[in-house]
């Protein structure tokens, strides 16, 4: 009868409906992302300092005691527009914003954090997140001081840090090898000094250090280090150096998240960034 066609034909139609999500719920979930890309790579120009050190080195409390040390804090656009009269409230003294990421990207409320910073009394400086895979370290400095990385003898304004860590867009150490992550990082260092006559900070953390730079030792007699490492202490230092300037040792501090500390007192700060 035309009435038991008719319901064939809408089970056969059920049932081919069904193999066919089936099918598409045993697909691989990155099939579904168009171009093949993955859902969890943020997009260029969102990297900012300390990004990946929960994921790869975790966090073991944090430090008992302030002693010498003194309270800073680093920001970027992830912060937006930063409470600077609150944070020198309770007692942050120094402040780095980010500046540039790459040849491609520049901080939009770089001007707010950074200037706001000195305004209400901090010592304050620049950093670039660097991305070694798709321009030069010479481009990357250069493209740094132009666009608020450069640095003045003022006794508030420090010098330029260059954040190498773990790459958010891919490959942690950006495909390079070893050696040529160092040739790299030395363009950069050579380039900032010629263009600033300061030696620029390197902020890293140590297990990425010897990942992809191999422990490399040969900038520590001339680089300041700035080390990542979510804990009670700072634990082992990269190859050459022993000691630090500064140490990131929380993202989850108040106002901003992402809190420092200069290994020394205020008038320590004053004079590093005085470069005497």
């Amino acid at each position: 009868m035309p009435v038991h066609r008719s319901r064939l034909v809408r089970i056969r139609a059920l049932g081919t409906a069904g193999a066919v999500l089936l099918t598409l719920l045993a697909l691989p979930a990155t099939s579904a992302v168009a171009d093949g890309a993955s859902p969890s790579v943020p997009p260029r120009g969102s990297a900012h300092m300390g990004m990946g050190v929960l994921a790869h080195d975790g966090q073991a409390g944090l430090p008992t005691s302030r002693s010498t040390q003194t309270e800073g804090v680093d920001v970027s656009s992830h912060q937006g527009n930063v409470a600077w009269s609150t944070l020198w409230n309770s007692g942050v003294r120094w402040a780095y914003a980010k500046a540039t990421e790459g040849t491609y990207y520049t901080n939009p409320y770089h001007a707010q954090q950074y200037n706001g910073s000195y305004d209400v009394g901090m010592v304050r400086g620049a950093y670039h997140f660097a991305t070694p895979d798709t321009t030069s370290g010479a481009a990357q400095a250069d493209y740094f001081v132009d666009r608020g990385g450069d640095w003045s003898a003022d006794g508030r304004t420090l010098p330029g840090v260059l954040d190498i860590e773990w790459n958010p867009y891919g490959d942690d150490c950006y495909g390079k090898s070893a050696s040529s992550m160092v040739s790299w990082i030395r363009d950069f260092l050579d380039r900032y000094r010629a263009r600033t006559g300061r030696d620029a900070v390197i902020y890293t953390a140590t297990s990425w250090w010897k990942q992809c730079t191999g422990n490399y030792a040969g900038f520590a007699s001339t680089t300041p280090l700035w080390i990542a490492r979510y804990a009670s202490t700072v634990g082992e230092l990269p190859a050459g150096w022993d000691t630090y300037t500064m140490w990131q040792y929380t993202s989850t501090g108040p106002t901003v998240g992402d809190h420092d500390r200069f290994n020394g007192t205020l008038d320590g700060v004053r004079i590093f960034a005085a470069g005497s």
